[in-house]
């Protein structure tokens, strides 16, 4: 399971990072499908990782001033940096709190990853809502988490820059952020530098998480996407794969890895 150290950016000097670490009501005990191991939110909740989860949680839903994004995108430098990783943890995170609800939307069209994390193979999702005209209520998946709910990305469909960048994508976030006041969405959206999609989108959130991979992630990757989005739309960067470690304050001595993802 990848490693994870959040760190929260501000915006008017990005060389300056400082480190920090409801649509469905299904239930635990009835949730039948196996989660991905690398869910750790949710199978540890007490480890390293989660507890980073909680402080980058805590991070968006207080900010120090100003109102908590609604809308938040998750991408990423470069392909395998752990943008899905970083957002199935922190979707799951935000909707293990007290009054927080959530809906994780997979953009990533093209590789589909956040139904496996929730142990679902590819069913019909976005494409079809955007395509077709799908019902919402019959693309949407429960997780064992009781207050999150996913919306996957569906089938590839041959024009996904065209159907993300339409009316109906912004109609449909504008829609979910509106109806309740108390829900968070998540979108898990593709490199900005291998989907053009993924800058226009940028327009229709409230902010960004940009997830990057330590020690492998050039930085002239990073400072190119910061400049194609604006640093003003940026919430927060988050090293993944970090051997920086909450240890020697908690007292843990386990630790997590695990295969790539998106």
């Amino acid at each position: 399971m990848p490693s994870v150290h959040t760190s929260s950016v501000k915006k008017k000097d990005m060389r300056h990072i400082e480190n920090v670490v409801a649509l469905s009501r299904s239930s635990k005990i009835a949730f039948n499908k196996k989660l991905h191991q690398n869910l750790v939110t949710y199978h540890a909740p007490q480890s390293v990782e989660a507890e980073y989860f909680k402080v980058l949680r805590t991070n968006l839903l207080f900010p120090s001033t100003g109102q908590p994004p609604r809308k938040i995108l998750v991408t990423s430098a470069l392909p395998n940096d752990g943008k899905s990783f970083v957002a199935s943890n922190l979707a799951a995170s935000i909707a293990q709190g007290i009054e927080e609800y959530v809906m994780l939307i997979d953009c990533d069209l093209r590789q589909p990853t956040i139904h496996s994390y929730f142990g679902y193979d590819k069913a019909i999702g976005l494409s079809e809502h955007l395509t077709s005209g799908t019902e919402l209520s019959k693309v949407l998946l429960k997780s064992p988490i009781p207050k999150l709910t996913i919306l996957p990305a569906g089938q590839a469909p041959i024009n996904p820059t065209e159907l993300l960048t339409s009316k109906k994508m912004k109609a449909l976030l504008d829609e979910v952020a509106s109806r309740y006041d108390d829900r968070y969405i998540l979108v898990d959206s593709p490199p900005p530098s291998m989907a053009s999609e993924t800058l226009a989108m940028v327009n229709l959130v409230d902010g960004i998480i940009l997830v990057v991979k330590a020690g492998a992630t050039p930085k002239n990757a990073v400072s190119e996407v910061i400049a194609q989005i604006g640093k003003e739309k940026i919430l927060g960067i988050v090293l993944n794969y970090s051997d920086f470690s909450l240890k020697k304050y908690y007292g843990y001595g386990k630790k997590y890895y695990g295969k790539k993802d998106q």
